[in-house]
């Protein structure tokens, strides 16, 4: 296996040696930047592989072998995408940013964005907002020790840039849909930079999804700053069809009093696995981390955390909840790193699963590592069956047992659904998840294409 990755890397070190022109000739020079590093980087660790401990349980070979033809310039499509794409939550009223195939693609210019709130096209961005770009770009993402984060960077042309100025609150929420349409395996790769000044505030709702049934290999990269008592409300859907591959990396970074709220829902997908690394740099940071994920079939979905208290008085609350069928794998991956000086930490992670066949496997490691003496830190994992007294209980109240086992499902997929702060996004998430409980929901829901 581990040849076999090395081969891949080798493959994507020339892939960019003989596209690095094409890739650099249109892109900001803040974004080219950054490439020698991580080419350097990659070079060096090339592609994940189970020996390294963050991946035992995700083996990438068999998802990276295959034909992918990359993106590496935008590509235009005589298809008007509305009459094939209607949104998950079509009542949601936010600013919509649609990204196709890892490319920014203008919907509208958002006239009516209040003031001290931008949204554009990471490359626009940089062009725009240099001043920004040099304080924040490639500042989290830790290109010389996560190798993915490398790749991302190496390849990275495009993807979304949004800023809040301080003191500015949104009208609404931003959403940022990113599609993957084509009548080829492709190999996608997106970046996003969100920057939330002093005391803004701001809700981001991000969807992935497919509209052929392809093979698509994502590997993103998103960097959030948030800034001294600025708060961030992230929550990230993912239902994208079973030949898809998605790697989502997420780099936290806030400062004094933030408050920073992540929630991935992962309805259906091949392989789906999100990175997310936070630091907390200032007294009085507060985060929560949440996932909710189902999977059947041959699905494999994985969450890795990993959670730095670097100064006093933070608290940090991480809840990850599974549902596997069939022969579906999953993992979790958690860590809690205290540091001397953070003092009065607060730290809490807990991972249950619920295994609904006998050839349904969950691995899962929550780790600890302490050097502050005057702290609160636990951490707990369980995989099981369903609660057999419980299911009696509902029973014995005239309900069958098929909706017996529906209404515990979905009563433990419940408490990671209200974290969601979104009303008409909370609501469709439930009966998205009611749906996918129930087996109804076994590709893209509102995707118009026949696919599959």
């Amino acid at each position: 296996m581990q040849d076999t990755l090395n081969k891949l890397s080798e493959e994507l070190i020339e892939l960019y040696s003989k596209n690095s022109d094409t890739i650099r000739k249109d892109s900001p020079e803040i974004l080219n930047a950054y490439r020698p590093k991580a080419f350097d980087t990659f070079k060096k660790l090339g592609l994940p592989t189970k020996k390294n401990e963050s991946y035992k349980y995700t083996n990438l070979e068999s998802y990276f072998k295959g034909k992918y033809t990359p993106v590496l310039s935008p590509e235009k499509y005589s298809v008007n995408l509305s009459d094939i794409f209607k949104c998950d939550v079509p009542e949601l009223d936010t600013h919509v940013v649609l990204i196709l195939n890892g490319f920014y693609y203008h919907l509208n210019e958002f006239p009516d964005l209040p003031e001290g709130v931008t949204i554009s096209s990471l490359s626009e961005g940089a062009r725009k907002h240099p001043d920004i770009f040099e304080k924040h770009y490639g500042k989290y993402a830790e290109t010389d020790t996560e190798s993915l984060a490398a790749l991302n960077t190496l390849f990275t042309q495009d993807g979304v840039f949004i800023h809040v100025d301080k003191n500015t609150v949104p009208d609404k929420p931003i959403q940022i849909i990113n599609l993957c349409y084509s009548n080829r395996n492709l190999r996608v790769n997106n970046r996003n930079l969100i920057v939330t000044e002093k005391s803004a505030k701001v809700k981001i709702v991000v969807c992935d999804h497919t509209l052929t049934h392809r093979g698509y290999l994502t590997n993103s990269v998103t960097e959030t700053y948030a800034a001294e008592n600025s708060i961030v409300d992230y929550t990230r859907v993912q239902n994208e069809n079973s030949k898809s591959t998605q790697l989502s990396n997420i780099f936290v970074h806030q400062e004094k009093n933030s408050k920073v709220t992540s929630n991935a829902i992962s309805l259906h997908g091949g392989l789906i696995r999100n990175n997310v690394y936070v630091t907390l740099n200032g007294a009085g940071c507060d985060n929560h981390t949440a996932g909710l994920f189902l999977c059947d079939d041959h699905q494999h979905i994985a969450s890795y955390t990993e959670i730095r208290h670097l100064k006093p008085h933070c608290t940090s609350n991480q809840l990850f909840k599974g549902i596997l069928d069939d022969e579906a794998t999953g993992a979790f991956n958690g860590k809690i790193y205290v540091a001397k000086d953070a003092q009065k930490t607060m730290a809490y992670q807990r991972n249950n699963n619920i295994l609904l066949s006998k050839n349904a496997r969950m691995n899962s490691k929550p780790q600890l590592e302490i050097y502050a003496d005057d702290v609160k830190c636990s951490h707990g994992a369980t995989a099981g069956q369903l609660d057999n007294e419980a299911m009696f209980y509902i029973q014995t109240r005239g309900i069958g047992k098929h909706e017996a086992r529906l209404l515990l499902m979905y009563a433990f997929a419940n408490e990671i659904i209200e974290h969601i702060t979104i009303d008409p996004l909370k609501e469709r998430i439930t009966d998205l998840v009611e749906k996918r409980l129930r087996g109804e929901l076994s590709r893209c829901n509102n995707c118009n294409v026949k696919c599959g």
